[in-house]
Order: C-alpha cells, then sequence, then structure tokens
C-alpha cells in the first residue's frame, strides 16, 4: 500500500518523548500546525509528527484504513476516493498540509456529523506514546476488537494531551451513489421548524446550513430517494462545492473581522438572541457566531439551553474551551496522571489545570 514518501518514523519520536521524560521537558505535539488557534497557548518543545507518515495497510472490502500520524489528510481522501470510499465525518483541514494525527486529536467533524457520527465514532484503534515511554497499541482494526476501544476513542479530540497518536485505523463508508444539494428561500426560524419537521421523516439529508438568509440543504442515497426528496422539497440546485467551504471555513461569514465563536447547542433549539452575525450548521445543533460580546455572556446564552461553547480566535480568552464543572475536571485530571504522569505533553492546551 506504501509509496516512496512513507515513513515509520516511530523509533525517533520515542526517543524523542523519552528524552522530554529524563529532562522533565514539556512537548509541543504538531503536525502542520493547521489548527495552532483551537485551545490555549502553551509552551514546550516541538515534537513535529510529519515524518512518521503513508498509509500502512487499506482494505475496501473490510472498510478499514490504517495510517501513521503524519500522513496528509489530502492523500488519506485521495487514497479512499479511488474506492469509492470516504471518511463520513468530514473532518475539516483549515490547511493543504493537514494531517491524520492532527484530525485525530482535533476530533472536528464536518457537515455530515448529525447524520453519521463523529470523527470519534470512527476511531478503531490507536498507537500513542504514552507518558510512561512506551509506544502501546490499543483498540484493532475490525469493529468487533473492543479491547482498549474506548481508550482510541479518547484519543479524538484530547489535543495532544493524553499522548502521542503515532498510528490510527479508521473505518470508512462507500460514497453515496447520488448527491444533489438544494437551497430554499427561508428565514432561519422557519428553517429551524421544518428541519425539526424532516429530522422525524425519512428524508436522505446529510448536510443542513442556513446562512441567514436561505437554507441549503444536502440530499444523498439512491437516485430514486434524491429524486423524490428534491421534487417534494423544491427549491435551486446548489453548487456541491458549497459544503466544502462551509467545512474548511472559506465562506465570506468568515472573512468579517470579529471573533468567531462555536455553539454546540441541542437539537430543535430556536435562534439565539446574541450579538452579531449567526450562521446555523449541523441542522440546528452547531451554530457559527461572529461575535464582539463578552465570552461570559456568550456562554450564560448558550448554557441556559444546554449548550456549549468554544472560542475559535486563538488568544481572545483564557478558556477557549467550555468551563468543566469540578467533578469532571476530576475526572479528566485523573486520566491526565495515568496516561501523562509527568504532564509533558501539551501542558495547559485544553485547559490550564491539565
Amino acid at each position: 500500500m506504501g509509496s516512496p514518501d512513507d515513513f515509520d518514523d516511530s523509533a525517533l519520536l520515542l526517543e524523542q518523548v523519552n528524552q522530554a521524560l529524563d529532562n522533565a521537558t514539556p512537548v509541543r505535539i504538531q503536525g502542520s500546525n493547521s489548527k495552532a488557534f483551537l485551545g490555549r497557548t502553551m509552551v514546550g518543545e516541538i515534537l513535529d509528527t510529519r515524518s512518521h507518515r503513508g498509509i500502512v495497510s487499506y482494505d475496501p472490502t473490510e472498510l478499514v484504513i490504517t495510517a501513521r500520524c503524519g500522513t496528509l489528510l489530502s492523500e488519506l481522501a485521495e487514497v479512499l476516493d479511488a474506492a469509492q470510499q470516504m471518511l463520513p465525518c468530514e473532518p475539516p483541514s483549515f490547511g493543504e498540509r493537514a494531517t491524520v494525527g492532527g484530525m485525530i486529536a482535533c476530533g472536528l467533524s464536518g457537515p455530515r456529523r448529525p447524520w453519521s457520527g463523529s470523527v470519534r465514532d470512527f476511531v478503531l484503534g490507536t498507537r500513542v506514546i504514552t507518558g510512561q515511554g512506551k509506544l502501546l497499541r490499543f483498540g484493532g482494526e475490525v469493529m468487533k476488537n473492543v479491547a482498549g476501544y474506548d481508550l482510541s476513542r479518547l484519543m479524538a479530540g484530547s489535543f495532544g494531551c493524553l499522548g502521542v497518536i503515532t498510528e490510527v485505523s479508521l473505518k470508512v463508508l462507500p460514497k453515496p451513489r447520488q448527491t444533489l444539494s438544494i437551497s430554499l428561500d427561508m428565514d432561519s426560524e422557519h428553517a429551524l421548524r421544518q428541519l425539526a419537521d424532516w429530522g422525524q421523516q425519512p428524508l436522505p439529508i446529510s448536510a443542513a446550513c442556513h446562512d441567514g438568509e436561505r437554507l441549503h440543504l444536502r440530499l444523498e442515497g439512491g437516485e430514486g430517494s434524491v429524486a423524490a426528496a428534491h421534487e417534494r422539497l423544491g427549491g435551486e440546485r446548489l453548487d456541491g462545492m458549497y459544503w466544502d467551504d462551509l467545512n474548511e471555513h472559506r465562506l465570506s461569514f468568515f472573512d468579517e473581522d470579529q471573533p468567531l465563536w462555536r455553539l454546540s447547542v441541542p437539537n430543535n433549539t430556536p435562534r439565539l438572541s446574541l450579538p452579531g452575525r449567526q450562521l446555523i450548521d449541523w441542522g440546528g445543533a452547531q451554530r457559527w457566531l461572529k461575535s464582539d460580546a463578552e465570552a461570559t455572556f456568550i456562554r450564560k446564552v448558550v448554557e441556559e439551553v444546554g449548550g456549549h461553547v468554544t472560542c475559535f480566535s486563538h488568544g481572545l480568552t483564557d478558556t477557549p474551551f467550555q468551563p468543566l464543572p469540578r467533578a469532571l475536571m476530576r475526572y479528566h485530571r485523573s486520566l491526565k496522571q495515568q496516561l501523562d504522569p509527568q504532564g509533558i505533553f501539551n501542558p495547559g492546551r485544553l485547559y490550564a489545570e491539565l
């Protein structure tokens, strides 16, 4: 499965981690650094994972691909595309050199997430360098292999604070036979009510976004079901590249010179009364907010509806991720202590206490 650019550099990464442990030196784990804007500012020696790269194995009939952490996301997508398969959670890249390790560590998912699942849901197994200076394997390459399965999934969204992900096995799925994007003229309140209603019906919707003026939908599935849904819903045809531009924050909405906030809220939450502009994604479960409002005010409004907030503008607040309740933070600190007892991996990236 390999190419001339494939390279197993796990021994070097392990050596660098053990040196850091011997010297009690914190390390900053990074690939292309395309998501450096997420999280708190931290210090430490850079541990560059990009030299450890390549597709380790891929069996399209088993719907499983295994890749090293420095493998480019674009390379992974190209290999899958050749077999008419995909990673359904549509992780964003935010840069041409984004890596598989960064994708797992950040755990970000794209427009299809409510209908297909998150990055975490497609992780079958990982190889991880722990804070004990060991390269361990968790999980496996099949869904029924559950030994250590949950620990592998914990790596998704951990932002490198639990260890160095060197390799990951992912479940993939066939691409849909038919895809059609449409745009409907309706305001956001009407769109949210419609989406709640459509969510109870067997419609082949795989993405839904309201940009403040129009509702955009992606329909995927068999030719008959997509055609029937289009006939029922109506609307104008939309360029399918819209979803890539949304996912990579290339829409004009994201160009505005205001702080960017990601609001995660329960399904069927009405439009939130917040200053600034909002873009509704994930059928209503994710809201993007461009606003100069104070972090405490934004969090108060979102928490009142049972949601949480992440700041996507680096350095704006010392707590970019949703503050955790004391009991939950205790669990996080306990897990960190077990996997990284010296606290050398990305210290403080998620929270000051970690």
